[in-house]
C-alpha cells in the first residue's frame, strides 16, 4: 500500500524524519488529495514538537516520491493538498512588521 515509503532516496533521510512519515503513511492508509491534509499537517504538528523541521528539498523529494505512478488526477489532488498545507502554515506565521 505504500510502496514508496522503500523507494531509496528516501533512505538518506534522517532516521527520526523517516520514522515519522512512515507514521504518517500508516495514518494515510492509501488516501489521496483532499484527505491527506490531515494527514501532512499531523506530520509537520509532530515534527515541529519533536524540534523537527522538513527542508523545502526534503518535502519535494517525498512529494514526488508519493506522486510516482499516480495518475495525473491523483498528482492534481496531491498538488492542490500541498498549497492548502502552504496556506494554512503562511497563516500560522506570526505578522511581519514593516517599521524598523
Amino acid at each position: 500500500m505504500n510502496e514508496w515509503m522503500e523507494h531509496p532516496d528516501l533512505a538518506n533521510l534522517d532516521p527520526l524524519k523517516q520514522e515519522l512519515i512512515r507514521t504518517a503513511a500508516l495514518k494515510a492508509g492509501g488516501k489521496n488529495g483532499k484527505a491527506l491534509v490531515p494527514v501532512m499537517m499531523s506530520l509537520i504538528t509532530g515534527a515541529n514538537k519533536r524540534g523537527i523541521q522538513f527542508t523545502p528539498d526534503e518535502i519535494s523529494l517525498i512529494l514526488s516520491v508519493i506522486k510516482e505512478g499516480k495518475s495525473k488526477q491523483e498528482q492534481a489532488q496531491i498538488d492542490q493538498m500541498v498549497q492548502m498545507i502552504r496556506t494554512i502554515q503562511a497563516g500560522k506565521q506570526p505578522p511581519r512588521s514593516g517599521r524598523q
